[in-house]
């Protein structure tokens, strides 16, 4: 057991109301507030923005991500460099 996590909707459920980025197929990325989730890894996130590039494509706001087409969900703080 790592940090409280010993399976993995653990992550997820220590992820809730933090800054998430999400991978998707078709080489698409999210960043925005994890609000919810289901057991088929279906997210609903607010603030949400498409980004490509680590930069700022458009932003889309409460959003809803399949989970079929997800690839890897990470806290966004591990991955994006804060200014």
């Amino acid at each position: 057991m790592v940090n409280g996590i010993e399976r993995p909707l653990d992550l997820l459920n220590s992820s809730k109301n933090k800054e998430v980025l999400v991978h998707l197929k078709g080489d698409k990325q999210f960043v925005g507030t994890l609000l919810a989730f289901d057991i088929h890894i279906n997210l609903v996130m607010d603030n949400t923005k498409e980004m490509q590039n680590n930069e700022i494509k458009r932003n889309l706001g409460l959003t809803f991500l399949r989970g079929d087409t997800i690839i890897f969900i990470s806290p966004a703080s591990t991955v994006l460099k804060r200014e």
